[in-house]
């Protein structure tokens, strides 16, 4: 990881928690887990102590599964699909494996023979290495198309096919960012979206990262053209992301307003740079809001949702976002744990409307970066195909 002597704040003038833990985290990931050994030692012999009797084939157990979980995730820089580093994930990984196996031995241990409640820990432990594989090598990569109409008021022109793309996040070429491209080829769409955050946070200062962020923008092409606003302060930093904006065909709005005409139809563009202060982004949001004629049909492009109840004041017709990852790391039936928002989970991913505003919140393309498992579950990659409409036409399906 190329990192910066001192990581920029998330806040406005603070670091949240999750941003401390993952600057934390980052800093132990410069660690390699070899050196660490003697650690791992004493977490298996911890894990192992409520297995009265059975210690030794509890401690086998769990050295082959820490082996395990050492080789998904070690393997990923070196087969180019992800590049995190591997001793904060594996060290959190053993700490739940740990916590688990506690449960189990107080628990069910105390119900059943010794053998059964170590079958039981077992299959248990199998579901949670199916899990991790299935998070870093698999679900990253799944890269969906959501589909979504809006009936816009004024839009008198043909549907105009709008595609939304947030989040990139790139650290190096993986078959993500190939699988985003073919996409993009299929669909074919009339004009195209970015809302922020295209370097990861660990490759930001990255000469091969930035080179490679650009050579991917580089292919993005539309009739109408391709538009874009900056993501997180501490991400798309103010003197690396002009370098690799520099001579793309890339309109880059930066507390501006932009147009596309579509036969005889105009649909107006603001896009707000995202500073992480708040009173500052939405006067600038209102600011724009003034420069676009009544009743024109407007698309806000902030990276975060955090400017909701402004854009629904402001009578913006189509708010797109990212930011939240969806959460990346989600649970069944409740969703995201984190969202980096200031608005928690009211805003955690997809499309929500209130009076005449419409928001989408993209789970986006890439993951979190420093100490952050470069994984997904349960908020698979996404790109969003908007079909702008005139109000008055009906939607076949």
């Amino acid at each position: 990881m190329h990192l910066p002597p001192t990581i920029p704040a998330d806040r406005e003038g603070r670091y949240s928690f999750l941003h401390r833990v993952f600057i934390i985290t980052g800093a132990l990931g410069r660690l390699s887990s070899v050196t660490l050994l003697p650690v791992w030692a004493v977490l298996i012999a911890i894990a192992c102590w409520p297995w009265r009797g059975s210690q030794p084939l509890v401690a086998v157990y769990l050295a082959l599964v820490l082996a395990s979980d050492w080789g998904v995730l070690a393997l990923l820089p070196r087969y180019g699909r992800s590049w995190g580093p591997v001793t904060p994930s594996l060290l959190a990984l053993t700490v739940l494996r740990v916590i688990l196996s506690w449960l189990f031995a107080w628990t069910l241990g105390r119900w059943v023979t010794p053998y059964l409640a170590i079958g039981a820990f077992a299959c248990v432990m199998a579901l949670l290495s199916a899990v991790l594989v299935y998070a870093t090598w698999v679900e990253p990569f799944r890269v969906g198309v959501t589909q979504q109409t809006l009936h816009l008021e004024n839009w008198t022109a043909p549907p105009l096919r709008v595609l939304h793309i947030s989040d990139l996040h790139f650290e190096g070429d993986s078959p993500r960012e190939r699988a985003v491209l073919a996409h993009i080829q299929t669909l074919r769409p009339d004009v195209i979206l970015l809302t922020g955050d295209y370097l990861n946070i660990s490759s930001v200062y990255d000469a091969a990262a930035q080179s490679g962020a650009r050579a991917w923008l580089a292919q993005l092409s539309a009739p109408l053209g391709v538009y874009a606003v900056t993501g997180s302060a501490p991400v798309d930093v103010v003197g690396i992301v002009p370098e690799v904006f520099s001579g793309l065909p890339i309109h880059w709005l930066r507390d501006a307003t932009g147009f596309v005409t579509w036969h005889d139809g105009t649909l107006w563009l603001m896009g707000v740079t995202c500073t992480v202060r708040s009173e500052r982004d939405a006067t600038a949001l209102a600011e724009l809001r003034a420069e676009i004629p009544d009743g024109a049909p407007v698309i806000l492009l902030y990276h975060t949702p955090d400017l909701m109840p402004q854009a629904v004041d402001l009578g913006v017709d189509l708010y797109l976002a990212g930011h939240t990852h969806g959460g990346q790391l989600c649970l069944p039936f409740y969703g995201a744990l984190f969202t980096s928002s200031q608005w928690g989970k009211k805003y955690e991913a997809g499309r929500y409307h209130e009076v005449r505003t419409t928001l989408y919140v993209s789970r986006g393309l890439g993951m979190e970066g420093l100490g952050a498992p470069r994984a997904r579950f349960l908020a698979p990659p996404e790109l969003i195909l908007w079909e702008l409409r005139d109000k008055g036409e009906t939607t076949i399906m």
